[in-house]
């Protein structure tokens, strides 16, 4: 009887060790389930922005189809993208580059007259498109989608 003496607690430590052990893989588990559905968010949000571009990009193709920006003065310089689409969140005239934002469902387009060009490959008759880069961003939460065009008209 005395071995079974020696052995008192033995069983309530195993079960402890096994209780700590199964605490630290479900812990672990909760960690890894949480990460994956804030990934799964972020992909949604991502994916909302992109479509909110692509159709902004699609209403500002139209406005220019439209003629809408026929009057528009061509860009000066090497015309580069608007900086602003970056950090963009109302609609206006922006004055560091010119471009006028307009609202369109979950985000804003603008339209930059490049310039007109010829498009007849014979270089005696003067056909000529005038070239309008249309950007357009799309805003769904924290993710943000900057999509452009080149259209000519």
């Amino acid at each position: 009887m005395k071995i079974s003496h020696a052995q008192r607690g033995m069983a309530l430590l195993v079960s402890l060790v096994f209780l700590l052990v199964l605490t630290l893989i479900g812990l672990s588990s909760m960690q890894s389930a949480t990460l994956q559905e804030k990934m799964a968010g972020s992909v949604t949000l991502r994916n909302q922005s992109f479509q909110g571009a692509e159709a902004a990009l699609r209403v500002g193709e139209s406005a220019v189809k439209r003629g809408t920006y026929s009057s528009l003065p061509v860009c000066s310089g090497q015309c580069a993208p608007p900086a602003e689409a970056l950090v963009i969140t109302v609609a206006g005239f922006n004055s560091t580059s010119g471009v006028t934002w307009f609202a369109s469902g979950n985000g804003f387009y603008g339209v930059q007259n490049i310039s007109a060009v010829n498009v007849s490959s014979d270089v005696s008759s003067d056909v000529s498109a005038t070239l309008y880069r249309v950007t357009a961003v799309g805003i769904a939460g924290n993710s943000r989608s900057v999509v452009e065009s080149i259209y000519a008209k």
